[in-house]
């Protein structure tokens, strides 16, 4: 599994682990609401699974992009700094506010 797929599968695990929490929120804050909005609670028990998912997707794509040596032939766009740079500042894009979507649920009550 390459860094791309684990950072996408890590930001999809993240999505399902915020599903019962920010899902609601922005849905209103669009205007979007009704009863079936309250059906969005019932992945509440299926918050851990997607947080530990999106955690491990996130360390797994952190030990392809700092920890492994890259190995790469010459002309190759891995063997590039540039584009190392570029995965690490877009999977430090993706992490950040993933790693907010997850501690949503723990920090809302603070704010109500």
């Amino acid at each position: 599994m390459n860094s791309k797929q684990t950072l996408v599968a890590g930001v999809l695990a993240g999505i399902g682990a915020s599903l019962c929490c920010v899902a609601p929120l922005v849905l209103l804050g669009l205007g979007i609401g009704g009863a079936w909005v309250a059906n969005l609670a019932a992945f509440e028990p299926m918050r851990p699974v997607f947080t530990g998912l999106a955690l491990l997707f996130i360390a797994l794509s952190f030990r392809k992009l700092y920890l492994t040596t890259r190995t790469c032939e010459p002309g190759k766009p891995c063997a590039e700094d540039n584009v190392t740079r570029q995965q690490r500042f877009i999977f430090w894009g993706v992490t950040l506010p993933l790693l907010g979507l997850l501690a949503f649920p723990w920090f809302a009550p603070l704010f109500y």
